[in-house]
């Protein structure tokens, strides 16, 4: 999967293939690699607002401290899934909006799916829907729903048969 607005580059397939790669053997078939931008952190801080900056730290902790703890960038949208990877966490998803990305590789963790994470090649794309300070309310009170609803059992896990 990618990013409509075309950020990472497609040339990048071939790096998050070797992360998919790496992983074998796959149990049950299932594995995932995830395209990263967690190495140009320092080059974006420096081009970022404090308040961005602190917008983004903020939302890093959130996420590793209710979701995700082995991936550092669950946002970029560049992620390569096997055919059984994407029918189990696919098909439990409940997050629609920006969070949608935490969801993902937390069904991924909990169902114990190895997750590989490749720097990729990325550029900020101007227009962006993302409206920091409301979007990080949005996807703070996702991550919450997250760990809640997974939590308390009112969103279950269901293994899927591949055909």
């Amino acid at each position: 999967m990618a990013d409509a607005d075309g950020a990472t580059k497609f040339a990048d397939i071939e790096k998050v293939e070797e992360g998919l790669k790496n992983l074998r053997p796959w149990p049950e078939g299932m594995a995932i690699s995830c395209g990263s931008r967690a190495h140009l952190e320092k080059d974006s801080i420096a081009k970022r607002s404090y308040f961005r900056t602190l917008l983004m730290y903020g939302f890093h902790f959130l996420v590793w401290f209710l979701c995700v703890k082995e991936i550092r960038d669950t946002q970029c949208g560049f992620k390569l899934l096997t055919r059984e990877a994407a029918l189990q966490t696919f098909s439990s998803l409940h997050i629609e909006r920006w969070a949608f990305d935490v969801e993902l590789l937390y069904i991924a963790q909990r169902l114990k799916i190895p997750i590989a994470e490749v720097a990729v090649n990325w550029t900020e794309i101007e227009g962006s829907k993302l409206v920091p300070f409301w979007s990080w309310l949005q996807m703070g009170r996702d991550l919450l729903f997250i760990r809640l609803r997974y939590m308390t059992g009112a969103w279950k896990l269901e293994a899927k048969k591949c055909n």
